[in-house]
């Protein structure tokens, strides 16, 4: 038995929640995830997991020994990097994970300048909207919107970005502009469910307006065509609509009415030592996110 590949078969089967998860994660087959999970019970004559139809759960031994084979298989990588020469030179892959959007819009064509530059690092690009945990999805940086609560993690941050309530200059004609964040409650509304609560838009003071929803869509991006086509307002992230802004195609209202900025930032696990490839990053993207997001600005 290979007991390091054991080892990390048991910590995807517990991260990922079950084993066909982490089968599908680890591009393992389902029977090989587990056996190797049942051959470490078997070699520590202790059971780890306690299976069921519905769910997974860690026994007490097993809730003790997952946090050790975590510890264990970082010292391994850690070790692998220094032999490897990933602190001397940029090499390797390196694991990124953004919010869906603004990681094609401003993330992407910066790790793309990276790699040209960069030729003996890829890339692993997770645009995803909601927050990873760096360490147990084996990611090396993630880009933020939004507070930091975890001490743990050094953050660089390169901007902000604001919440904002737009509507096309065609549906402002035909309903008149709000001028305070209560007139929302008299007009229709585009809402969607990624950035609250789908009705309840909050505004300065913490004050929350619970508006109707002519249109309720999934995405911002739906939400935002619809705006354009005149349906209603909407409440979104400054930066997925700065082109329209600009264009005058969509048109920023009640502004003073904003809540605080909220702060756009690269944040990854502090070590005694970070390897050259995210080293090498952060102190390229850093710079040319924060261009970025000054250009859009509105």
């Amino acid at each position: 038995m290979d007991r390091l590949e054991s080892m990390s078969v048991f910590v995807a089967v517990v991260t990922a929640g079950s084993f066909s998860a982490a089968s599908r994660k680890l591009r393992m087959p389902l029977p090989t995830v587990s056996r190797k999970v049942a051959e470490l019970e078997s070699h520590l004559n202790a059971k780890l997991l306690v299976r069921s139809t519905r769910k997974l759960a860690l026994t007490e031994a097993g809730q003790a020994y997952v946090e050790d084979c975590k510890r264990v298989l970082e010292a391994v990588s850690e070790a692998e990097r220094g032999a490897s020469g990933q602190y001397n030179e940029p090499q390797g892959e390196l694991a990124i994970t953004a919010p869906i959007v603004f990681g094609r819009l401003h993330v992407l064509p910066v790790v793309n300048e990276f790699l040209r530059a960069y030729e003996r690092v890829d890339a692993r690009l997770l645009l995803i909207d909601r927050a990873l945990n760096l360490v147990e999805d084996r990611l090396d940086l993630a880009v933020r919107i939004g507070a930091l609560p975890d001490s743990r993690l050094v953050a660089s941050k390169v901007g902000q970005i604001r919440r904002v309530v737009c509507a096309s200059p065609r549906y402002l004609e035909q309903h008149d502009t709000p001028k305070t964040a209560q007139d929302l409650l008299r007009h229709q509304c585009v809402t969607f469910s990624g950035l609250t609560d789908a009705g309840s838009w909050i505004f300065r003071d913490q004050e929350t307006v619970r508006v109707r929803s002519r249109l309720i869509t999934s995405t911002a991006e739906a939400a935002i065509d619809a705006t354009l086509a005149g349906i209603g307002l909407t409440c979104t992230l400054s930066y997925q609509v700065a082109d329209a802004v600009k264009a005058g195609r969509l048109a920023v209202v009640l502004k003073k009415f904003e809540p605080p900025p909220l702060p756009v930032s690269l944040i990854y696990v502090h070590e005694s030592r970070i390897t050259a490839k995210l080293r090498a990053f952060v102190d390229f993207a850093a710079p040319r996110l924060r261009a970025r997001l000054t250009d859009a600005a509105i």
